[in-house]
C-alpha cells in the first residue's frame, strides 16, 4: 500500500467510525495526465448518495489540512457497487452463500478463474461451488493462492 493511501486511510478512519461506515478500498492512481484519489465505502444497509458526499467533504477538510499529496488530484468516494472486491477475512467471511468470481496465481485443477457459490472460508482455504455444465463440483481454493476476489453478479 502507497504511503498517501496509509495516510488517507488514517485521515478517514474517524469519519467512518463516526458515520458507520466502513472502508473497502482506497486507490490513489493516474490515469491519463490526472491523478485520481478513489475511496470506496459500505454499509450493512448500503451507501447512498449523501453519504459518499459526507465522507468527501469531510476527508476533503481533513486533506486541505494535512495536505498530504503534493500536486491537484481528483477525490470521488462511491460504493464498490454490485461486484464488490473480497479483500480481507471478513469480507469473505460476508460473502458465504454469494456468487464470488476468483482468480488465482496459479493453476488449481488446471484453471486460474472460478466463479460460483463461495460455500465456506476458514481464513486457510477458500471453498466454491462452480458449475460444470450438468454437475456442481466444490473447489478449494488455497488463500494464499486467491489473487483477487469479487462478488460476481449471477444471471440465470
Amino acid at each position: 500500500m502507497s504511503k498517501i493511501t496509509e495516510v488517507v486511510e488514517e485521515l478517514a478512519a474517524p469519519i467512518f467510525q463516526e458515520l458507520g461506515l466502513e472502508l473497502v478500498e482506497i486507490e490513489y492512481v493516474k490515469e491519463g495526465k490526472s491523478w485520481f484519489l478513489r475511496v470506496y465505502i459500505d454499509k450493512d444497509t448500503g451507501v447512498d448518495i449523501e453519504d459518499c458526499g459526507l465522507v468527501s467533504e469531510r476527508l476533503s477538510e481533513k486533506l486541505d489540512e494535512v495536505d498530504p499529496i503534493p500536486h491537484n488530484y481528483f477525490l470521488e468516494v462511491s460504493s464498490p457497487g454490485a461486484e464488490r472486491p473480497l479483500k480481507k477475512d471478513k469480507d469473505f467471511e460476508k460473502a458465504i452463500g454469494k456468487n464470488v468470481y476468483i482468480k488465482t496465481y496459479e493453476p488449481i485443477d488446471g484453471e486460474k478463474s472460478f466463479e460460483g457459490t463461495l460455500t465456506a472460508f476458514d481464513g486457510q482455504t477458500v471453498k466454491v461451488e462452480v458449475k460444470i455444465k450438468t454437475r456442481k463440483k466444490t473447489v478449494e481454493i488455497p488463500y494464499e493462492k486467491v489473487a483477487n476476489a469479487r462478488l460476481a453478479v449471477a444471471f440465470s
